[in-house]
């Protein structure tokens, strides 16, 4: 199994290190990941500045590609020009991201937007993240990543479809299961904080809380507080269909 991973936390993410040496046991991974963290860039590209590929060296070993661009841009310029006359991947693997990627999270998380790269590709993909930034045990994410990364190539998701992993920050034997949800709605209310830069500037810093997690057990971020692994499938297409027949109806003229 040939087996891309990246991240939106940059490449010498600790996350990134335990899932590269976790999934190496089960297939021949490459790593293109961002130079420096990305995170909450979304699918944002790069178009109007040349992108630039370094060899990244961990403990004297040559690790994996840093890119000087967004998580997209990193599985674009993996598939399209690094791996252009290699065996491409079997599967794309977006992670451990530090922190989760529940609710509206998933709209902005680099993370998340790497593997809907790979799904548009058409690599069977998944994003996986730790439900903390702080004291992260990636260990769990990691073993179960191996697991889903096995079960993802036997069992091929639809088209356009790829999944969004949660892991709560607990040891295994406290993880409860896992649970298949629907990605939640709860929002934040969001804090810009005033600050000073030392020459007295005025700058803003933005902070927020989440509010209003919902109840059902088939939320994302219900399971990550139950000690569940939540697992919600994902797909691109942005299109309304509930709302196509009533907006034809609008009877719209130019």
């Amino acid at each position: 199994m040939k087996i891309l991973l990246t991240n939106d936390d940059g490449i010498n993410a600790p996350g990134l290190a335990a899932l590269a040496k976790a999934v190496a046991k089960i297939g021949e991974v490459t790593i293109v990941a961002p130079a420096t963290e990305m995170s909450a860039v979304g699918h944002a590209i790069t178009l109007s500045d040349p992108l630039r590929v370094a060899n990244f060296t961990k403990n004297d070993h040559f690790f994996g590609y840093a890119v000087n661009g967004t998580p997209a841009d990193c599985v674009k310029i993996a598939y399209w020009a690094l791996l252009k006359n290699k065996p491409k991947p079997d599967l794309l693997i977006s992670g451990i991201n530090l922190g989760s990627n529940t609710g509206i999270n998933t709209i902005y998380s680099g993370t998340v937007s790497a593997a809907t790269e790979g799904a548009i590709i058409g690599l069977p993909s998944f994003a996986i993240s730790l439900a903390t930034f702080t004291d992260p045990n990636f260990a769990a994410a990691a073993e179960f990543a191996v697991k889903l990364a096995e079960i993802v190539c036997r069992k091929p998701l639809p088209a356009g479809v790829f999944l969004n992993v949660n892991v709560p920050n607990v040891p295994k034997d406290e993880i409860n299961g896992v649970r298949i949800t629907r990605q939640g709605r709860a929002r934040y209310i969001e804090e810009f904080q005033p600050r000073k830069d030392p020459h007295q500037r005025k700058y803003y810093w933005l902070t927020g809380e989440k509010v209003k997690v919902e109840t059902d057990p088939d939320v994302d971020d219900r399971a990550i507080l139950e000690n569940y692994i939540a697992i919600t499938p994902i797909h691109y297409d942005l299109t309304c269909y509930s709302v196509i027949e009533s907006l034809r109806g609008w009877q719209i003229e130019i």
